[in-house]
């Protein structure tokens, strides 16, 4: 046989040799990109996340999630669920006066034409006594979060509890 050598010592022949190559710059292609995501969003979205906002969109399992990143991992983590019977009021009222975080409501609403509609709004809460660094890593990292929770049908940003109140949801809706 006319092949190289592998690292065991064994020959492999040319087509094996391209294949592994093919398998090699495949691996290093994807970590490329892998790489790449991290650098633009600079957080990981864990399936967690994904997966209660699945539950909220398609199973109406929860009225609202609160999401929260970890700056050691930097992960973008569940911080709070709540349940289907819950209010916008009890959203909220889980939202630290203090540090920023993420959040998704289901809006239940009737039409002017009677018709019963859901939206889900993305608030991205960034209240004016957290710290800084606080919240350039929220800004910095709204998109990819927005991006990995596929049906967001609008967003709102709040540094104060006034920007985000019920009628502001509403007047959104319509």
């Amino acid at each position: 046989m006319h092949g190289k050598t592998s690292a065991l010592g064994c020959e492999i022949s040319k087509h094996q040799e391209k294949r592994r190559l093919k398998i090699v710059d495949c691996w290093k292609v994807t970590r490329m990109a892998m790489a790449f995501k991290m650098a633009t969003t600079g957080m990981w979205v864990t399936d967690e996340c994904k997966n209660s906002f699945m539950e909220m969109k398609w199973k109406k399992v929860h009225r609202y999630i609160v999401f929260k990143i970890d700056e050691k991992s930097r992960l973008v983590t569940v911080d709070k669920v709540g349940g289907s019977g819950e209010s916008y009021g009890d959203l909220a009222a889980s939202l630290p006066d203090d540090d920023c975080r993420y959040a998704v409501f289901d809006f239940d609403f009737v039409t002017v034409d009677n018709c019963r509609k859901s939206k889900i709004f993305f608030i991205a809460w960034s209240p004016t006594a957290s710290r800084i660094r606080a919240k350039m890593l929220y800004a910095t990292s709204k998109d990819g979060i927005r991006r990995a929770l596929d049906g967001i049908s609008y967003e709102v940003q709040a540094t104060d509890p006034t920007e985000m109140g019920f009628d502001v949801i509403q007047d959104r809706a319509k």
